[in-house]
Parts: C-alpha cells; sequence; structure tokens
C-alpha cells in the first residue's frame, strides 16, 4: 500500500516538475542504475562518470536530491581535484614566478658587490639603472641574500687582517679555579699574549685580592709594554684598582660583555688545554704543588706542544729537525711527568 501511495506521488510530481528538470533526474537515476548494474562486486566509479556529475554539478541546482550512489561531498572533491589539475597543466605550460636574472646582470652584482663591500642594493640598483639594465630594486636585494655567505668571507677576511695586524699589541687575563686534594678551592691567574699564544705570567693563590691581581700585573706587563690593549671579563676581582693601574700603564682596558666568552676567546681556549692536558689527570696538593704544574705545563706549552693557530708551530718557534746521518731512530722525551712527550731523532752512538 505504501508502495502504491509512493508511486501515485512520483506521478503527481512529475506533472508539477518542468520538463527539462524531470528530464535531468531521469539522466540521473539512469546514470546510477547503469553503474549498479556493472558486473563487479562493488559498484566502481570510472572517470567518465566523475566527469558526468561534475558537469550535472554545474547545470542542475537540484544535483543532490537525484544522487545516491555516493555522497555530495565526494563529487564536491572530485570537482576541487579538477580543479587543482586544470591549474597545474596551464602552469606548465609557461614559466612560473619571476623572470630570471641574466647571467651578465648577475655577474654584475658580485664585481659591484666584491669592488665595494660597504655598497648595498640602492648603490648598486642605481648603478644598473644608469647602465640601461631594466631590474628592481628588491630583486638586487633577493640576489645580495644568495651572495651572503661570500659577503660574510670577506668581511672574515678583513677581520682576520686586522687582528693580524694588531694581534702585537694585544694581550689578555683570566682566572680559573682548581680544586685541591684537601678540598680547597684555588684561583690560577695566567696573563696570556695573541700574537704567539705566549703565556707571560702564571700564578696560584687562595684569596685573589685586588693588590695581589696588581702585582701580578705589574709583573707580566714591565714598562715599557709593547701591549696597548689588553682584554678581561667583568669578574668583580677585577676592580677600580686593576682598572687604574693599567691606565696608567699607558694600555687600554677593555671589558668584554657580560656571560660573553668568546670575546676573549685565546685566554679561553688556554683555560680549555690546561685543563684537558694537565689538571684533568693530576689532582694538586696545594699552592707550591700547583704552581710547579703550572711551570712544567709552561715549559711544554712553549716549547714543544704544537700549536694549530700558530700553523702546527709552537709559541717559542720550535725548529725543524732534519734527519742527521747513521741514527738509530726515534726517542720519547717524557713532559710533564709522562702525560705528553715530545720526539726527537736519536743520534747514533
Amino acid at each position: 500500500m505504501i508502495t502504491l501511495a509512493l508511486a501515485v506521488v512520483a506521478y503527481i510530481r512529475a506533472f508539477c516538475l518542468p520538463r527539462h528538470k524531470l528530464a535531468l533526474e531521469a539522466v540521473a537515476l539512469r546514470q546510477q542504475l547503469g553503474v549498479f548494474k556493472r558486473k563487479q562486486p562493488r559498484p566502481r566509479l570510472e572517470r567518465l562518470d566523475r566527469l558526468f556529475w561534475i558537469v550535472l554539478r554545474r547545470v542542475w541546482p537540484g544535483w543532490i536530491e537525484a544522487l545516491i550512489i555516493v555522497k555530495p561531498e565526494t563529487v564536491v572533491s572530485w570537482h576541487r581535484a579538477g580543479f587543482r589539475l586544470f591549474w597545474r597543466v596551464r602552469s606548465r605550460c609557461r614559466r612560473p614566478g619571476r623572470p630570471v636574472i641574466g647571467a651578465e646582470i648577475r655577474q654584475l652584482i658580485r664585481r659591484m658587490k666584491t669592488e665595494n663591500p660597504t655598497w648595498g642594493a640602492p648603490r648598486i640598483h642605481g648603478e644598473l639603472l644608469h647602465l640601461g639594465f631594466d631590474i628592481s630594486e628588491p630583486t638586487v636585494s633577493r640576489y645580495l641574500k644568495r651572495l651572503g655567505r661570500n659577503c660574510d668571507e670577506n668581511k672574515a677576511k678583513r677581520w682576520l687582517a686586522f687582528l693580524n695586524n694588531h694581534r702585537e699589541v694585544i694581550a689578555a687575563f683570566d682566572f680559573f679555579t682548581v680544586p685541591t686534594m684537601t678540598f680547597h678551592v684555588l684561583y690560577c691567574f695566567f696573563v696570556i699574549e695573541h700574537s704567539r699564544r705566549r703565556i707571560l705570567h702564571f700564578n696560584a693563590t687562595a684569596h685573589p685580592t685586588s693588590d695581589w691581581i696588581v702585582q701580578q700585573l705589574r709583573e707580566a706587563l714591565p714598562l715599557p709594554c709593547r701591549c696597548r690593549y689588553i682584554l678581561f671579563d667583568r669578574d668583580a676581582k677585577f676592580g677600580s684598582d686593576v682598572w687604574e693601574f693599567l691606565k696608567a700603564s699607558g694600555i687600554k682596558p677593555i671589558r668584554t660583555s657580560v656571560r660573553s666568552p668568546w670575546q676573549n676567546g685565546i685566554a679561553e681556549r688556554w683555560i680549555g688545554s690546561v685543563r684537558r692536558e694537565v689538571l684533568d689527570h693530576v689532582i694538586p696538593l696545594n699552592e707550591q704543588h700547583l704552581r710547579r704544574l703550572g711551570r712544567d705545563y709552561l715549559a711544554y706549552y712553549h716549547d714543544d706542544r704544537t700549536h694549530i693557530g700558530l700553523e702546527k708551530t709552537t709559541p717559542a718557534n720550535r725548529p725543524v729537525e732534519p734527519r742527521p746521518t747513521g741514527t738509530k731512530g726515534i726517542v720519547a722525551l717524557p713532559r710533564i711527568g709522562g702525560l705528553h712527550h715530545r720526539y726527537s731523532w736519536s743520534a747514533a752512538a
């Protein structure tokens, strides 16, 4: 009875609907019926089926009412996928992005930046305009960012030249702590010059007062002093007395920034070397023992230990030993109680 009633309602509805809408609904239902009739375990929609529903969605507002086999969201996703495919194909037909900078302009920008390190994009862009090149300033700026690495290398070379020309008159000093066998803390003070990484002074104490520090600097930097600049951190022990002594000696004191040990890198590297090569292997008994270890290490450091920053030589310019005739071989000379060795040719007996 219900089926008959639904059929009557559908019959009456057919008379009320416009003829073209009825025809579209019939076509939609027949298309789905054809999909269901395919002899497969599960109805499969092919590309033509998807294209049919995409087109029907564009031309018929009531397409959702006649859709049974899939959800309306699925048809919308098909349409979006087709939209993306359309623009992907269209983008491949033409070259994407901005026009490529010609090789001649790139070489000219690189040349101008190399010959004029202080120039920026506006100056280089102005020169290019006066040479008749049609290019925008943002384009020049983007290309200069790609050359940033080369510019940084040039800047590093200029800084290296500056340091090489001034390191003869630069020194630094600092403290580092060492625990003893009896659990006391000793303070090691040292002064290092930048030119040959030579340690000008080394001492240790349990009570580093301002007067003691000034006395150490007086012994490390006797007048007339060739050092014009000296670096040190913002330790409270380096107070006004130290500052006034340095100024009176004709030396310009330079404090590093707060929590910036890299600004006094040469001194920090030496602290790391003495810890790795001696203090990590020996526990000092007292101040005298620590001073003796310091003297032994300084002798090894100055005369025997090769330094990467000095092109594998030593601060004291260790000479190259030619191989003598009639040698027995190479002998190992112990340093710092056998922690390190120096190697030399052994003469024949």
